[in-house]
């Protein structure tokens, strides 16, 4: 049972968005694009490393959240392969933050029952961030509620290749040169095997694309585009995400029931039957 008292202050914003909200439909997988840490640094004359790290209260904010109306999973965009493109010294500091936030936030995930999983190439990244991520990952590896998964040096087309890749290797081992590969084989092979793919796909600042991110995964995803820049994005932004996505009909490439029928009877008055 989700208790809303944690949720929101009563008279607040956020206890009216919560009053909007079917507890019983939320999303399993909410997916979050975290964009405009950037402008949101520039507007207040600020180097952009300073937007990253006012970013991290958004992280916080938001995962717990996530934890306590009991979601499935969130995954967080957090580096993606293109970054690296970045200048050095914001680079260092991203990582340097991601290793800040994860000694800080380690007993804050224990807490709330969080498992924290990175996804990407993992292998790619600074042998000192890759023990930090492992530490987290193994102590909240028992944890059984909301699964964080944070996309670090990721890519959407990135993980398609990695996955052909290990699919490849699979059958070569298995010697099943004559297997048959469908979706589900498929999906069984990408990072975020056995999870479910995202019903909310969540992207800050504004901008209207998907940035190579989890591109297989959000094929039926609902898109909810804000124009808060990731560090203003708070709990209500969430909220107003979910009441978005639960005023959405979700049809999955069918019709409403009466919608056929009419169609027939279209078709019929046509042929003058």
């Amino acid at each position: 049972m989700i208790d809303v008292s944690k949720l929101a202050t009563p008279g607040s914003i956020e206890e009216t968005l919560l009053e909007k909200i079917d507890l019983k439909r939320l999303p399993r997988h909410v997916a979050v694009i975290m964009d405009g840490n950037g402008r949101w640094a520039r507007a207040r004359s600020l180097p952009r490393v300073e937007g990253h790290r006012a970013g991290i209260a958004s992280v916080r904010e938001t995962v717990e959240t996530g934890a306590r109306l009991e979601l499935g999973v969130m995954t967080l965009y957090a580096f993606s392969v293109e970054n690296w493109k970045r200048p050095r010294i914001e680079v260092m500091t991203l990582m340097m933050l991601l290793k800040e936030y994860l000694r800080k936030e380690l007993a804050t995930l224990m807490d709330n029952n969080i498992r924290f999983v990175p996804i990407g190439r993992i292998d790619g990244l600074d042998p000192t961030v890759q023990r930090e991520l492992r530490y987290a990952e193994e102590k909240t590896a028992g944890n059984t509620g909301l699964l964080f998964q944070i996309a670090l040096n990721y890519g959407g087309r990135a993980e398609i290749v990695d996955t052909c890749n290990r699919i490849m290797a699979f059958l070569r081992e298995k010697e099943m040169s004559d297997a048959v590969i469908d979706e589900a084989f498929f999906s069984d092979h990408l990072y975020t095997a056995n999870v479910d793919d995202p019903d909310l796909l969540i992207r800050t600042s504004g901008e209207l694309r998907v940035s190579n991110f989890l591109l297989w995964q959000i094929a039926y995803a609902e898109i909810h585009v804000t124009k808060v820049l990731w560090p203003d994005f708070r709990r209500r932004h969430l909220f107003e995400a979910i009441v978005d996505f639960q005023s959405r009909e979700r049809r999955y490439g069918a019709v409403e029931p009466g919608e056929s029928a009419d169609r027939e009877m279209f078709v019929e008055a046509e042929d003058g039957t």
